[in-house]
Order: structure tokens, then C-alpha cells, then sequence
């Protein structure tokens, strides 16, 4: 039931906000992007900014609106307790880039990637060496992220 409204909020947002979408490719949104940007890669050193591990081996992986990948690392902000990172980064980006539009599809970016996060933690359920407290730590992940990308559902 879950899943459900999960798929049926994305594709009505999908469908009611095409033209949005068209507009993004049109004024040049989408494009070759880090792919992987969440608080994992970067790193603080020196007052420098460091991001590293961007997806590198296929183009198609790394191609998306920037609003993806700014919601990347918003939603992984938000999922490790700084929403109040999360505001200051996409107010600040916002600002920057002069891309007010991005507010619209934020959550729609974050609620896919959220739900990504969801389904490529569930495979680590799948290996079969796990112990009881790995396997739990791991349906926990699952569980925690799919809640998140439910979240941000009800607000498309």
C-alpha cells in the first residue's frame, strides 16, 4: 500500500510538472553532474571543501537535473539529523546559481533519492554472511530510508 502511493505520487507529479521539467532541459539543468554527491564523499580540510568519488565510468549515471543532485545531498543531510545544514545548503545554492526553480522539484529529487537509498541498502539483506545485528542494522537503513522517501511524497 505504501509502494503504492510512493509510485502513484511520483508519476502525478511526473505528469502534472512535464512542462517544468521540459523548461529544466531547455534552460540548461541538466547536465554532467558529480552523480553521488552525499555527506559520504566530501570532506573539510584546511577550510577547503573537499568532493570526491564522483561517478566517473558512466555518463549516463552522472547526467541529471542539478536539482537531483543538490536534493542528493539535501535529503542525506536531512536523513543525519541537519535539516538545518540541508536549509543553509539549498538556500545557499539557490542563491548562487540564481535557480529559484529547483525549489519546485526538491522534493520530487529527494523522494527518488531517498527511495534509491531505500532499495540499494535492501540489497546488502540479500548477502549471505550477514550476523543478526548487521542484518538488523540493515533492514533498519532500509526501513528509515523508505520512510523518508514516503515523506517526501506527501509533499509532491
Amino acid at each position: 500500500e505504501e509502494f503504492d502511493f510512493l509510485e502513484n505520487a511520483i508519476l502525478k507529479f511526473m505528469i502534472e510538472n512535464k512542462a517544468l521539467f521540459d523548461m529544466r532541459v531547455k534552460d540548461g539543468r541538466v547536465r554532467e553532474c558529480h552523480g553521488d554527491c552525499h555527506s559520504g564523499n566530501i570532506f573539510i580540510l584546511s577550510d577547503k571543501i573537499y568532493i570526491f568519488d564522483a561517478i566517473e565510468f558512466n555518463k549516463a549515471f552522472s547526467c541529471s537535473d542539478v536539482a537531483a543532485e543538490v536534493a542528493f545531498l539535501a535529503m542525506d543531510l536531512e536523513f543525519n539529523d541537519r535539516a538545518d545544514l540541508k536549509e543553509a545548503f539549498t538556500n545557499k545554492y539557490v542563491k548562487e546559481s540564481e535557480d529559484g526553480g529547483l525549489l519546485g522539484l526538491l522534493a520530487f529529487y529527494m523522494c527518488y533519492r531517498a527511495y534509491v537509498r531505500a532499495k540499494v541498502s535492501s540489497f546488502r539483506l540479500a548477502e549471505a554472511n550477514l550476523t543478526d545485528e548487521e542484518k538488523s542494522s540493515a533492514e533498519k537503513l532500509t526501513t528509515d530510508y523508505f520512510k523518508l522517501a514516503l515523506l517526501y511524497a506527501r509533499e509532491l
